[in-house]
């Protein structure tokens, strides 16, 4: 089993132990491994360290580097599983990156914490050891990149941050935890499946960056200066956060017209916590009508990362309609 740590709250320190503030990613990954000394009973852990930093500083650069040493640990049987230390602000992105990235159905598990390490309730150690015993039960195989949290588990594609403090901080709220891990037992749902046999992940190997996407935030008689700012910069991607179904106001609908035009890719998401935007939408925001691409049941922020990679290897639209209906 190798844990690798990129910082967060669960490798935070404080000054004062019974106040909030703290600084993400103090803690080396071998000091947080001896606050569950009881794991050794149960596997092999090995500590590598490979950022150390607040997750929201969290970089595409980094996301690459993580992947292919998770693709590299697979390929040459370093190891059965892994665990990733995370910040929890961006923790669904990087799982959500990885499971489009990671080529192997051997178990990868994300967790955090929303307590710094040196906090008089800290809930890391526990997330930690859950983690690991996730990532060793033979159950975990094909189950694609997972996070525990909370005694909750959830699959990368659906997990969503969903408090700003509390340690029951994620939630799916489309299809809810694929399974749960208490007393050092791990039960997965029936619901629960696996990854899809014939899923081929993005191959980042010889990328060294990805293209540039960037989010845009709907609300009631939103301007257009964003989007045109992007659309000026010469932005291959846009995704647009719109109200209820994929929705938005009259001027950033003209602006996302315009911008389809000048062939930049504009996927409409929703910044609704639940639910799915429809590719069939009749009146002002038809796709086929306006070239624009939607999302399904990916939030901006995880529509964002599959269009970045999307655009590494196409720039047709209708074959990118596809992968937000697949991934």
């Amino acid at each position: 089993m190798i844990i690798l740590s990129t910082g967060g709250t669960i490798a935070g320190e404080q000054p004062n132990t019974d106040q909030a503030g703290y600084i993400s990613g103090k803690i080396p990954i071998e000091e947080l491994l001896k606050n569950i000394p009881s794991i050794t009973q149960k596997t092999t852990v090995q500590g590598e360290q490979i950022s150390a930093i607040g997750s929201n500083y969290m970089t595409v650069d980094i996301w690459l580097k993580l992947a292919r040493r998770i693709n590299e640990i697979f390929a040459n049987n370093e190891a059965d599983g892994i665990v990733i230390t995370h910040g929890t602000d961006t923790q669904e992105e990087t799982a959500y990156f990885l499971s489009l990235t990671v080529n192997s159905d051997k178990p990868v598990v994300l967790t955090g914490s929303m307590r710094p390490a040196t906090a008089l309730s800290s809930d890391g150690s526990k997330n930690l050891y859950d983690a690991i015993v996730v990532a060793i039960d033979p159950n975990s195989k094909e189950k694609g990149i997972m996070v525990s949290f909370n005694e909750k588990i959830y699959s990368a594609k659906n997990v969503v941050k969903i408090n700003t403090t509390s340690t029951n901080a994620f939630a799916s709220p489309n299809i809810g935890p694929i399974g749960e891990v208490y007393d050092g037992k791990v039960t997965f749902n029936i619901q629960s499946h696996k990854r899809n046999s014939d899923f081929m992940p993005f191959d980042i190997s010889k990328i060294d960056s990805l293209p540039k996407v960037e989010i845009v935030y709907a609300y009631a008689d939103a301007s257009n200066i964003a989007i045109d700012a992007l659309i000026n910069a010469n932005t291959p991607g846009i995704i647009i956060a719109g109200t209820g179904g994929g929705s938005f106001s009259k001027a950033i609908l003209e602006s996302a017209q315009n911008a389809t035009k000048k062939n930049i890719m504009v996927v409409r998401s929703s910044r609704v916590v639940s639910g799915k935007v429809h590719s069939v939408y009749i009146g002002d925001f038809e796709d086929a009508k306006n070239g624009t691409i939607a999302s399904d049941d990916l939030n901006p922020q995880k529509a964002r990362i599959l269009l970045m990679l999307a655009l590494t290897i196409t720039q047709d639209k209708d074959k990118i309609q596809e992968m937000f209906l697949t991934y």
